[in-house]
């Protein structure tokens, strides 16, 4: 007969234990026998102050980041695959991977924040919130059993005056032909970086079908689906139930195709947009933050891969245009803007990859950098008071620069594709 005798393992007999490790640096670990932490995670890239790791936890991926104030697994266990967390962050059960999250982001437990998120100051998330290639401004909040992928969300002012999405709330980004070119763009990065828009609400039990834009101060009711972009602000919006009906299906017909390349490339040029925004003005505030120059990187490496997503999504989408379908061969319009999109989107590809951004609108970036250094010299503070006590005059400048990036980024694109019809009004804005 067998006998198992428990053996008790004694940490300070393990030579270099990562565990060990952190407990000597300070870091609190209530169950060091319940964690696991990866042979190529860097110790020296978690923090030693205030930092707290329940029981359960994984910590996985030689770049992840865990600063001073986390707060690891206090609902349920998490797992942290190369994620660059912020100050006092909350994360508290579910997996999150390739993901960065800014001082004070809180996740309740069931969360799944996979690649390219990039959640900023103080956004959070109930319980059973799924992201993948999502960015969250400040303050923007949402409910519980929410899937929220693929999309930009800003507007509010403070924790007490925040974006929202309601409970029970999808946001459709995945077609019946298999597209993704359904990101959508709920507020903007032009004004939404300034942090003094009207919050936008969407109700519980609703939903969005991607790609769509949504202006700041919209209030959509609960119960809700969305299908058509709303580009006036503080407006009510109720949507109806579509009447039934089975009628023949026309594959591959893209009765919306204008609005949704269109859709697509205002959101790159916001991407665009987002990352100079970082470079320029962003930069100075991670300069002397635990581990800011990490965190920094990752941010631009994530905005990146967003960027590339998005291009891949426009891409693969492109190469369906060439067939018509059989019902489509009397719509010469119809066949002419896929056939346009198609031919030119290696072009379309090289202009949102090209160096634009960082040139347009120079001027204005100048002028708005200087009064924004001024600022901070005279006010200090952190980003969030920075950003919030400007001047309205400094505001508006940084917003006209941030918005010449993306109305020339979409001037040249609907000069280049006349017969998708798009960009009317940034064509004529155009030299």
């Amino acid at each position: 007969m067998a006998f198992f005798v428990e053996e008790k393992v004694d940490l300070k007999s393990i030579s270099y234990n990562k565990i060990e490790q952190l407990i000597r640096k300070g870091v609190n670990i209530p169950n060091p026998l319940t964690i696991d932490v990866g042979d190529e995670v860097n110790i020296d890239q978690i923090s030693s102050k205030g930092v707290k790791i329940y029981p359960g936890c994984r910590i996985y991926g030689e770049k992840t980041v865990i600063s001073s104030g986390v707060q690891l697994g206090y609902e349920a266990p998490v797992t942290v695959e190369n994620c660059q967390i912020g100050p006092k962050v909350e994360l508290k059960g579910g997996y999150f991977k390739k993901s960065v999250f800014l001082e004070k982001v809180n996740m309740g437990l069931g969360g799944q924040v996979r690649e390219a998120c990039l959640l900023e100051e103080q956004a959070n998330g109930a319980h059973c919130v799924g992201l993948k290639h999502t960015i969250l401004f400040p303050f923007v909040t949402l409910g519980s059993l929410i899937n929220f992928c693929d999309c930009l969300m800003a507007g509010g002012t403070s924790r007490q005056d925040h974006s929202e999405v309601g409970s029970s709330y999808i946001h459709f980004n995945f077609t019946p032909e298999g597209d993704k070119t359904t990101a959508s763009l709920i507020g903007d990065v032009p004004r939404g970086v300034m942090l003094n828009k009207p919050p936008i609400f969407l109700g519980g039990q609703g939903g969005m079908v991607g790609p769509l834009r949504m202006s700041y101060g919209a209030v959509v009711a609960a119960g809700s689906v969305l299908r058509e972009d709303v580009t006036t602000e503080k407006q009510l919006i109720v949507s109806k139930s579509h009447s039934g009906k089975v009628v023949d299906l026309i594959p591959r017909a893209y009765p919306s195709l204008s609005r949704v390349v269109e859709n697509n490339i205002i959101y790159v040029a916001n991407l665009i947009a987002l990352e100079q925004w970082y470079l320029q003005v962003r930069r100075i505030f991670f300069e002397h933050q635990e581990f800011g120059h990490l965190i920094f990187a990752a941010i631009l490496e994530n905005l990146q891969l967003a960027k590339e997503e998005r291009i891949k999504r426009l891409k693969d989408m492109a190469a369906k245009m060439p067939v018509p379908s059989g019902k489509e061969k009397n719509r010469a319009n119809t066949i002419r803007a896929k056939q346009e999109f198609h031919e030119k989107g290696k072009w379309l590809e090289e202009l949102l990859v090209s160096d634009a951004g960082k040139t347009a609108g120079e001027e204005k970036r100048d002028s708005f950098l200087s009064a924004f250094v001024k600022h901070r010299e005279e006010h200090g503070g952190n980003y969030i008071e920075v950003i919030q006590s400007l001047p309205l005059h400094a505001s508006t400048g940084g917003t006209e620069w941030l918005d010449a990036i993306v109305n020339l980024i979409c001037g040249q694109a609907g000069k280049a594709l006349p017969a998708l019809n798009m960009f009317k009004k940034y064509r004529s804005n155009l030299t």
